[in-house]
């Protein structure tokens, strides 16, 4: 694989009659908006624009099919979107073309016989096709490094499977609708396999992560074997391994224990999504009792069970889902060697836990989620500036096991720990009731079916997790034929696939879908809905304009 340096813009003279420009904008939650366009040229130019001229409050700008997603620092910035994008002048009179980057491939794939018969093409016939155009990556999606990929022409315009694969092999070069694509993992999905690289499409060790960003340009070569390019070996930083040992040593896990901060918010065009504490307000809660910043890291429980032992002298707070904190040390009176005193600790409070003492977090009461903050933060490698793990896109540090030493970091920015603090309530087995405002896609559903949605009462399934809440209840039933085009999504959407069980996204949601979002949960109820415990009920409430 090569990369050439960009070549220079060339200037345009566009129709007026013809400019792009948004035809509407779409409300997504209180914190987001989505500007729907004509087609993908008139996507990548409001793309370029807002990139070259960010709009107040702007965060993060995600490219689709036939829509831009802007998410907005709060939701009075996330108001006054609608009226700036409806009045833009989407014309560009410049615009620099992306490097060109030349991936080599083995054009042997399951889906390549099949994809010839599609297109008429016979299977020489595709592989011609492919190699011979350039390719333009529109936008990302799906998983780090996948990009979407569009030809200068439609003669490999084919479906996706009927049923899609459970595993596609990293390196797969694939079709499906317009464009062509690079699995950068292995992953499930549906597209047509025509071949196989050994490019690496994502790799942490470059500067620019994704061997092919969004506006680069890409050329495929045949040939007919792969050279194997071994990852980059892995090397220990000297400076990030205390000399001397201080943190906490996990001795179990519980059902599951991650490191998260306030995630990385900012990547969504490279197929990052920002991660990131669920209880945003109960990390910041745990930092603030042991006198760390807001967003330093530290360890996000689930249910219960979580066990570590001090390595020195540390200072601790938990805080989230309430439970028994129980504290357990060597009982030095005693001749028994293996004799221990425990007591309890009161949650929202800072505490000393001496080198060698015990602590495990007990299974809440009520809620679902425990933050245990050490003073300090917990010293861990950053990817894309942040610590947190991100379970769908492999990012981050892995899940806690026992065995593990957490290091104990110098992130502090207070001589002193904070006084105990007041939490909230937290959700128990009964029915929780979260906002939501409506749509963007909630035209897809007439309204008795919108009645249901909010009518009735949706139990949370044990096949939850943090890239989404699984709901079950009585299925909703669309009101259109065929697929929504794939475009942004945000944490709180509730997209609807086809059996008609609303998933609710959090924190690892994939950054674009194909399904419907018949509404999306207020901003300031992520947290609580990050709370909601298994089996326990949610109802929602409608709400319009909120923020």
């Amino acid at each position: 694989m090569e990369t050439t340096p960009p070549a220079p813009g060339t200037p345009a003279s566009p129709d007026p009659s013809t400019a792009p420009k948004v035809l509407s904008v779409r409300a997504v939650g209180t914190t987001a908006v989505l500007a729907e366009l004509s087609g993908l040229p008139d996507v990548l130019a409001l793309q370029a624009l807002l990139l070259k001229q960010p709009l107040p409050g702007q965060v993060d700008v995600l490219a689709a099919a036939e829509t831009v997603l802007v998410m907005a620092d709060s939701p009075r910035s996330a108001r006054a979107m609608p009226e700036l994008l409806l009045a833009m002048d989407l014309t560009v009179q410049v615009r620099a073309e992306g490097s060109l980057v030349t991936i080599d491939a083995v054009y042997d794939g399951e889906d390549l016989a099949e994809v010839g018969r599609l297109t008429g093409l016979g299977p020489d016939g595709v592989v011609a096709a492919h190699t011979g155009q350039v390719w333009t990556v529109a936008f990302g999606g799906f998983a780090p490094g996948f990009g979407y990929m569009v030809g200068e022409n439609q003669v490999l315009d084919v479906p996706r499977r009927s049923s899609p694969r459970t595993v596609v092999p990293a390196g797969s070069v694939a079709l499906a609708g317009n464009y062509s694509a690079v699995y950068p993992r292995q992953s499930p999905g549906g597209w047509q396999l025509i071949g196989r690289t050994a490019a690496r499409m994502w790799d942490l060790g470059r500067e620019q992560p994704a061997l092919a960003a969004p506006g680069d340009r890409v050329q495929f070569r045949p040939v007919r074997e792969l050279v194997e390019v071994a990852a980059p070996a892995a090397h220990a930083n000297e400076a990030d391994v205390p000399a001397v040992p201080s943190g906490l040593r996990i001795l179990s896990p519980g059902l599951q224990s991650l490191i998260q901060d306030l995630g990385r918010p900012g990547h969504t065009g490279l197929g990052v999504g920002a991660a990131g504490a669920l209880d945003r307000s109960a990390l910041r809660r745990a930092n603030r009792l042991v006198g760390n910043p807001p967003s330093a890291a530290a360890v996000e429980t689930v249910a219960g069970g979580l066990t570590v032992q001090a390595v020195g002298d540390q200072i601790l707070a938990v805080t989230g889902a309430p439970g028994e904190l129980a504290l357990r040390q060597a009982d030095e009176d005693s001749e028994d060697a293996d004799a221990y005193l425990e007591r309890n600790i009161p949650s929202a409070e800072p505490f000393a836990l001496l080198d060698g003492e015990v602590l495990t977090v007990g299974a809440p009461q009520r809620g679902f989620r425990s933050y245990l903050a050490v003073r300090g933060g917990v010293a861990a490698e950053e990817v894309l500036g942040s610590c947190s793990t991100d379970t769908l896109s492999g990012l981050g540090p892995a899940p806690l096991a026992a065995g593990d030493v957490l290091y104990a970091g110098d992130a502090t920015v207070s001589q002193v720990v904070s006084s105990p603090e007041l939490q909230p309530d937290f959700p128990g087995q009964g029915v929780t009731v979260l906002d939501v405002v409506p749509g963007p896609r909630e035209d897809w559903f007439d309204a008795a079916e919108v009645e249901s949605f909010y009518s009735q009462e949706w139990e949370v399934t044990p096949r939850s997790n943090r890239v989404g809440m699984r709901l079950a209840g009585k299925a909703l039933q669309r009101s259109r034929e065929g697929e929504l085009p794939s475009e942004g999504t945000m944490t709180g959407a509730l997209q609807v696939p086809p059996e008609g069980m609303p998933v609710l996204f959090l924190a690892d949601h994939p950054v674009s879908g194909g399904y419907p979002v018949i509404g999306v949960v207020v901003d300031h109820q992520l947290d609580l809905a990050g709370q909601v415990p298994i089996g326990a009920r949610i109802r929602f409430r409608r709400v319009e304009g909120a923020g």
